[in-house]
């Protein structure tokens, strides 16, 4: 499990393909303190170590995540948004992520607040809800939406933010990794009865 605090900016060094798979190795700035199996959250993307150096890792995304999220997309030199899974005496400071990316959404717009910016995305109006002032997750950061319509919705991002994440390399047009919030759509889902056993 993640919360959606963005501990640093990863780079990807080399992709392989190994048949419908992709390998990627990549920079980190905790790559020492990484092992083998361990969990990491790669623009949102939960994936799991599967060899490493001193100064590089590597992880396999199989073909379902490539094509649910925009790592079909990243080349030599793409930064990533990583976070390393929470320990269990670590502070909640986001919100529950799970690094299971419900769908891609498009950036539309970035306003500059002068001292902030602000996004809108639009999504697939079936492929999950959020509501004003819920979380969302971004490429893996987590957020507060602030407009939030049946296929689209918009977030503030803070300086601090914008420095320390992929977020700031973003253009109109772009796809992003998003996740809905988890409570939000186990409540979705019991509203509308789909996929719920009943007793007879």
């Amino acid at each position: 499990m993640f919360t959606g605090i963005v501990e640093g900016l990863g780079k990807v060094l080399q992709v392989e393909r190994e048949g419908s798979n992709l390998r990627f190795w990549l920079e980190s700035p905790f790559t020492a303190e990484l092992k083998v199996d361990q969990s990491v959250s790669h623009d949102g993307v939960c994936l799991t170590v599967t060899g490493k150096d001193e100064r590089t890792y590597s992880v396999t995304a199989v073909e379902e995540t490539l094509n649910r999220t925009t790592l079909s997309a990243w080349k030599n030199g793409t930064l990533v948004n990583l976070e390393r899974c929470m320990p269990a005496n670590g502070r909640f400071d986001g919100h529950i992520v799970q690094g299971h990316v419900d769908t891609k959404a498009e950036l539309l717009s970035v306003e500059d607040c002068n001292g902030s910016w602000k996004l809108t995305f639009r999504h697939d109006s079936n492929a999950g809800m959020t509501v004003q002032k819920g979380s969302i997750c971004i490429n893996g950061v987590s957020l507060t939406v602030v407009d939030s319509l049946v296929n689209a919705f918009s977030v503030v991002i803070i300086p601090y933010t914008w420095e320390h994440t992929n977020l700031r390399s973003l253009k109109p047009g772009d796809a992003v990794n998003i996740e809905f919030d988890i409570l939000g759509k186990y409540m979705q889902k019991y509203l509308s009865g789909v996929g719920l056993s009943k007793d007879e």
